[in-house]
């Protein structure tokens, strides 16, 4: 809230984190995931779906969600008997298409971020991504929500291409370096405790943690975000009362 002079507190940027910040990467996953078996079973695939989806979880534990090889090891976990009589590439290919598929159709953000993003774009703040992962799957979420129209071109960042990955203070010091902003007057939205949260609140930014849903939802960082939010809404009006945004 504001301060007792009643004072805005001076504001010059806001980032934002991306996946299960601006859209539910959590329920986006398991809906393509899901989708992708299905598909492969109706093109050959030979497995009880539970036993199916359990392989793939493990795939993407033990090898990261960035692995290029996910359907394929799933068969290779089942066995031949999985795709007997069936091209195992078809199987993969199909599984590979419903993913794609579910991302087209179903990869949005939350009402009330695009609501408040739309909101944020009238004002002269600086608005900007720092996200971490693969450039070209980060770039293509962005463009895929459809919320570029309201961000400074010039202020989006992916850990791939600044040299550093969270939670490594230098990204966001870096980040600040390119546009020569002050820590004391940016604020970063994100939903990891340690990763968002904490290396900010140590470079003297304002944090603002969103714990709507998400695997991070129930763990606590080192440190404790400045605001803590349910939705964007309610970041519009930390916004409105405590730095006098209109």
């Amino acid at each position: 809230m504001a301060d007792n002079t009643g004072v805005s507190k001076a504001l010059d940027a806001i980032f934002f984190d991306i996946d299960d910040t601006l859209f539910s990467t959590t329920v986006f996953a398991d809906k393509a995931r899901r989708a992708a078996i299905d598909a492969m079973m109706r093109a050959g695939l030979q497995a009880d779906r539970n036993e199916a989806m359990r392989e793939l979880e493990e795939v993407i534990a033990e090898f990261s969600s960035n692995y290029g090889s996910h359907f394929d090891k799933v068969l290779d976990r089942l066995g031949p008997e999985s795709h007997h009589g069936h091209n195992r590439a078809v199987i993969v290919a199909a599984g590979v298409v419903a993913y794609h598929a579910t991302k087209w159709r179903e990869l949005k953000v939350y009402d009330d971020v695009y609501e408040v993003l739309q909101w944020l774009g009238h004002t002269p703040l600086v608005r900007g991504i720092i996200s971490a992962g693969i450039t070209i799957k980060q770039a293509e979420k962005l463009v895929r929500l459809e919320v570029l129209e309201f961000l400074t071109p010039s202020a989006i960042f992916f850990t791939d291409q600044v040299g550093f990955s969270k939670p490594n203070p230098k990204l966001y010091r870096r980040v600040l370096q390119r546009l020569k902003l002050a820590p004391e007057r940016c604020i970063y939205v994100g939903d990891n405790p340690t990763h968002d949260i904490d290396p900010c609140n140590r470079e003297g930014w304002t944090t603002v943690r969103i714990r709507r849903s998400g695997r991070h939802s129930n763990e606590q960082g080192q440190t404790a975000p400045s605001y803590e939010i349910r939705d964007f809404f309610e970041l519009r009006n930390l916004l409105r009362e405590d730095f006098g945004l209109q």
